[in-house]
C-alpha cells in the first residue's frame, strides 16, 4: 500500500497522458475520415450511348485559357494549379476526359481561338449575349461579384450611374461591355488589351474607373487604386463554356458538374479561396470527471493553451512564407512566359528582375545584369543608353505611365519597337520602381 501511494502521482500522469494521446489520435481519425469521405465520392456517371460514343472516339479536348491567378495559372514548377485545374482533373477522374491547355494572353484572343475552332471550351468565360452566340456554357459552380476600382485618391465608386460622362476603361470584348454601352450610354467606354493595362491607365488618371472580379481585385492591390462597390445585379459565374456543336461534351461536363458533392466543392474553394472551417467535436479527454486529475489537467491545459497559441504564429509565419514563395514563382513564372522581354528597375533604374526573352534580345545573363543601370553596361550603344535611363528617371518622378511607338538604335542595328513602362507600388502606397518592356513591331510588320 505505501508504494501504491507513492506511486499513485505517477499512474495520475500516465493516464493523463494517455488519455491526451488517445484524444489527438481520435480527432486525427476524423479529419481522416473526412477527407477520404470526400475523396472515395467517385459516383459513376450515367451516359448515354452517343456520349459514351464521344468518350470512345474523342478523349482530348483543348482547354483555352489566360492565366489568372487562383483559378487557372502555373506554378513555380511550370505545372497547371489552381481552382478551376482542380475541378478539371476531378471531371477526367470521373469522365476519362483528358483536358489539354493552350495558353493566350486576351480576352480577346482567348475568344478568337474558340470562334475559330481551334479550341473545344474554356473555364475563363462569364456569360453574356455576344458569347451565347458561339459558345454554350454549363451548369454555374460558384462565382464572385463584379466590382469597381478607382483611384485612390477619388471616392470610392459606388455605381455605373456615378461614371456618367467618365471614361470607364475596359479589356477588349469584356463581358459586362454590351450591357454598358446599352444601359449607361453616357458612359464613355474605352478598350484595351489586358487589366492590367487598364488598371495603369486608371492610376495615371486617364481612365476614371475599371472593373474586376472581387478575386482580380484582391490578388493585384496598389497603392494608387481602390476598390469601390459590387455592382448590384451583376454576377461572374463560374462556368465551363463549350463551342457550339458539340452537345455530348456539354452534356457529359453537367453531369460531371453533378456528381460534385457539396462538401467535396466546398473542399475544392476552401483550399483555393478560404472558407469557415468545420468546428470540431470536444475530444475525449475533455469530458473526463476523474477527481485525481483535475489538478494535472488544469496544468495540461494551460500548457495546451500557450502551445496552441504558439503552434497558431508558426503557422500563420509558414502560410505568409508559402504565400510569398507562391506569389514570386507565379511571377516569374509569368515574366518568363511572355514572348516579348520583359523587366523590373528599382528607384535608381536599377535592374530587380527580367525575362528570359529580356536575356535572349540584349544577349546578357541576369545575373550580370542584376542591380546595374542601363549606362552600367555594354549591352546597347552608348548614347540609347544614356537616354533610356534618362526616360526611366524621368518617368519616377512624374509616376506616369508611358506607352509609345518609337526608333532605337541597339547593337543589333534600328528597332522599331512599341515600348510600355508603368510604375508600380507597396501595399502601403510608396512607389517602389518600374515594370516595362517592349515589342518589336518592325518584325511583326515583315512577318505580316
Amino acid at each position: 500500500m505505501p508504494c501504491f501511494h507513492e506511486s499513485k502521482p505517477a499512474m495520475c500522469w500516465l493516464f493523463f497522458i494517455a488519455a491526451l494521446g488517445f484524444a489527438q489520435w481520435a480527432v486525427a481519425a476524423q479529419m481522416m475520415a473526412f477527407e477520404s469521405d470526400v475523396a472515395a465520392a467517385a459516383p459513376v456517371l450515367a451516359l448515354d450511348a452517343q456520349e459514351r460514343k464521344y468518350l470512345a472516339e474523342q478523349r482530348q479536348v483543348v482547354v483555352a485559357l489566360t492565366q489568372y491567378p487562383l483559378y487557372l495559372f502555373k506554378d513555380e514548377h511550370g505545372h497547371w494549379s489552381g481552382f478551376n485545374n482542380d475541378v478539371l482533373e476531378r471531371i477526367s477522374t470521373l469522365t476519362g476526359l483528358k483536358f489539354v491547355y493552350e495558353e493566350t494572353f486576351s480576352s480577346d484572343q482567348l475568344l478568337q481561338r474558340l470562334e475559330s475552332g481551334a479550341a473545344d471550351m474554356s473555364t475563363m468565360l462569364s456569360m453574356n449575349d455576344e458569347r451565347r452566340a458561339f459558345l454554350d456554357f454549363s451548369h454555374a459552380y460558384g462565382g464572385a461579384s463584379w466590382v469597381l476600382i478607382g483611384h485612390s485618391e477619388a471616392p470610392a465608386v459606388q455605381s455605373l450611374e456615378q461614371l456618367a460622362k467618365k471614361v470607364l476603361v475596359l479589356p477588349t470584348r469584356h463581358a459586362l461591355e454590351a450591357v454598358i454601352r446599352h444601359e449607361y450610354p453616357s458612359i464613355e467606354l474605352r478598350s484595351v488589351k489586358t487589366y492590367a493595362e487598364a488598371r495603369a491607365l486608371v492610376e495615371s488618371g486617364e481612365a476614371y474607373a475599371t472593373i474586376d472580379t472581387e478575386v482580380g481585385a484582391r490578388l493585384y492591390p496598389s497603392g494608387r487604386l481602390k476598390v469601390g462597390a459590387a455592382i448590384e445585379g451583376k454576377w461572374d459565374a463560374d462556368y465551363l463554356a463549350v463551342r457550339k456543336g458539340q452537345p455530348q461534351l456539354l452534356s457529359i461536363l453537367n453531369k460531371a458538374l453533378e456528381a460534385f458533392s457539396p462538401a467535396e466543392l466546398r473542399a475544392i474553394r476552401h483550399k483555393w479561396f478560404g472558407a469557415t472551417a468545420p468546428v470540431a467535436t470536444p475530444s475525449a479527454w475533455e469530458r473526463l470527471d476523474c477527481w485525481s486529475v483535475v489538478v494535472c489537467s488544469v496544468f495540461a491545459l494551460l500548457c495546451l493553451v500557450w502551445n496552441r497559441r504558439l503552434t497558431t504564429l508558426i503557422q500563420q509565419r509558414q502560410d505568409a512564407a508559402n504565400d510569398l514563395r507562391d506569389q514570386l514563382a507565379f511571377q516569374h513564372t509569368l515574366l518568363d512566359s511572355m514572348p516579348d522581354p520583359m523587366f523590373v528597375r528599382d528607384l535608381q533604374g536599377r535592374l530587380v528582375m527580367c525575362n528570359k526573352s529580356y536575356e535572349e534580345h540584349l544577349a546578357i545573363r541576369f545575373d550580370q545584369a542584376q542591380g546595374r543601370q542601363l549606362i552600367e553596361l555594354d549591352i546597347m550603344p552608348k548614347a540609347t543608353a544614356e537616354l533610356l535611363h534618362a526616360e526611366l528617371m524621368v518617368q519616377l518622378n512624374t509616376r506616369k505611365p508611358c506607352f509609345s511607338e518609337r526608333q532605337l538604335l541597339l547593337h543589333s542595328g534600328l528597332k522599331d519597337v512599341y515600348q510600355w513602362t508603368v510604375p508600380f507600388y507597396s501595399a502601403d502606397g510608396q512607389l517602389r520602381g518600374l515594370l516595362g518592356g517592349w515589342s518589336d513591331i518592325g518584325q511583326r510588320g515583315r512577318q505580316a
